[in-house]
């Protein structure tokens, strides 16, 4: 008798915890069915569609990573950079993409020399390089004769990893990947999201016909850990700022930061890693020698 006022009390917490989590994963599951099929759709049309997404995605993306940083969502430097990043988008639509990636360039001089070279400044011309260039990768990716089958490949190995990893570390525990930056992750879930990352886009490849299934592999591998990385340096980000989530656009995933973290950071890789191997920039895809 003397014991149960302890023993209720260790219960509610940790049952409240538990009804938490399970809400949470529902929403999220509900956001995701929701959005999911959207965003494939609108991948696999391509054409203005596409590039609309990515001008509002884009926005989206440098309006969180303003907010998170210090700089006002509706400052001049704010309204610069979106502008900068919408007007690359749309050139690159229009065939010119050195004259896209001029004006992120530009656009980031101007906000870092206006801004005093503050430290400010410094979060807020990276905001709008990373934002833009990332933007600008996916647009490129996606351009090619190739480019749709690549997109969904990298769509499959961003969104495995990121599902598998939550599932994998939460089934199977055990040493934590970066306690600092984010105490969730552990080892388990980042090698099982990288496993499972190869396996469903290796099946994705097979089915579709491609040939040179150990390249297709290979880039699976790289890009999953890239996605990793590029989530972990949000997290990062949002720590070292004080932020949980960096914004509340999306019921249960936060917002678009949140969401595309790993898929901006894997298609700015890959895009770089296409013209270093001799792809264009209107078809970095080619460079990457899959076909």
């Amino acid at each position: 008798m003397e014991n149960s006022p302890n023993s209720g009390a260790t219960e509610k917490p940790a049952a409240s915890a538990g009804t938490a989590r399970m809400s949470d994963l529902k929403l999220r599951l509900a956001s995701a069915v929701v959005l999911g099929p959207l965003v494939l759709l609108i991948v696999w049309y391509g054409g203005l569609p596409y590039h609309a997404l990515l001008c509002f995605a884009g926005i989206a993306f440098l309006s969180e990573w303003f907010h998170i940083t210090g700089t006002g969502k509706k400052s001049s430097t704010a309204i610069a950079g979106y502008l900068a990043v919408a007007g690359s988008i749309v050139l690159f639509m229009l065939g010119q993409p050195l004259v896209s990636l001029g004006l992120i360039a530009i656009a980031a001089v101007l906000i870092w020399l206006v801004n005093g070279r503050t430290l400010n400044a410094r979060w807020a011309t990276e905001g709008l390089l990373y934002a833009g260039l990332s933007m600008l990768s996916l647009a490129a990716l996606r351009n090619g004769a190739f480019g749709g089958q690549f997109l969904f490949f990298l769509v499959i190995v961003v969104w495995a990893t990121d599902i598998c990893a939550y599932f994998v570390g939460r089934f199977a525990g055990g040493p934590k990947l970066w306690r600092r930056v984010s105490p969730n992750k552990t080892w388990s879930g980042s090698l099982g999201g990288l496993v499972f990352a190869i396996v469903f886009s290796g099946l994705y490849i097979h089915f579709s016909g491609q040939d040179n299934l150990i390249s297709w592999l290979v880039l699976a591998a790289f890009l999953s850990v890239i996605s990793q990385a590029g989530d972990l340096a949000e997290s990062a980000m949002k720590r070292r700022f004080s932020v949980k989530d960096s914004s509340h656009l999306i019921p249960g995933h936060g917002g678009i930061m949140d969401r595309i973290d790993g898929l901006v950071a894997a298609a700015l890789a890959a895009a770089i890693l296409g013209l270093a191997l001799g792809g264009s920039l209107l078809d970095p895809v080619a460079g990457l020698g899959l076909s």
